[in-house]
């Protein structure tokens, strides 16, 4: 179903089956494949190709080459019908490759709101994106890797399959992340090092001068102070009630399985 104020390319072929949004612009040699659900006010470029199943929100950006909603090069894929979920306001640039999840896991791929994801970035099967973050050129995620709110990955960075970043969290450029990287910290490196606290970027989300010294000091329990990882949570719960955001930092780090950058 196609809505009557979409402005599709004759040269674009849409399938039948394939539900477009209000005021959505479809460019030349585009292919939208069946069960493929387009949000209202979306843009989408010329020689894009966007496979079902995929659901997409309203006033995303999508520019020429990318490639959504593909199948996962994972070799335990067998064609099962796997999803991939966009939410609202997300602007993919030249040459990303978005993958469907697979049935090993919750045959779901799925990325948030107001994400910009610049060119040729990778997301692959399973992974879970937050709100509000940046992934720049050639920054790569491995399978079921999972990005919390407000993310910053730098570019030709790879993050290995199952790693998480939390919020706020800042990784530099040509990094190579083979742990989880808690939230509120800046990392970088080949392989990933802790490298302090995101302490710019909490500034410019508000965050007050006294949070983030509690920050800092958590960070320094964590990784100046040679404390064993059981000795810096007890450290940081005691904090927790004067800074309820070491609360999220407590339980990242407590449920860490491949181990945490520190």
């Amino acid at each position: 179903m196609i809505d009557s104020t979409a402005k599709i390319h004759p040269t674009a072929i849409v399938h039948e089956n394939a539900i477009i949004g209000k005021n959505v612009e479809v460019g030349p040699y585009t292919i939208i494949g069946d069960n493929v659900e387009i949000g209202d006010d979306c843009w989408i470029a010329p020689h894009v190709v966007i496979k079902g199943s995929t659901k997409m929100g309203k006033g995303n950006k999508i520019y020429q080459f990318a490639s959504v909603g593909e199948d996962c090069q994972d070799l335990k894929y067998n064609g099962e019908t796997t999803y991939l979920e966009i939410g609202d306001n997300n602007v993919f640039r030249e040459s990303c490759t978005i993958h469907r999840g697979t049935a090993q896991d919750e045959s779901l791929t799925k990325i948030g709101n107001n994400c910009l994801l610049m060119a040729y970035v990778h997301v692959a099967h399973d992974c879970m994106l937050g709100d509000n973050i940046i992934l720049s050129n050639n920054a790569t995620l491995a399978g079921h890797s999972k990005l919390a709110n407000n993310v910053i990955i730098g570019g030709l960075t790879a993050l290995h399959q199952f790693t998480r970043v939390g919020e706020y969290a800042m990784i530099g450029g040509c990094s190579a992340v083979n742990k989880d990287i808690p939230p509120y910290f800046m990392a970088s490196g080949n392989y990933v090092q802790a490298q302090g606290i995101n302490s710019v970027g909490l500034k410019r989300h508000g965050f007050s001068s006294a949070t983030i010294m509690h920050i800092k000091r958590a960070y320094k329990s964590l990784c100046r102070q040679g404390k064993t990882l059981t000795e810096a949570k007890a450290d940081i719960a005691e904090n927790v009630d004067e800074c309820p955001e070491l609360k999220t930092l407590l339980d990242f780090i407590s449920d860490e399985n491949r181990g945490i950058v520190r």
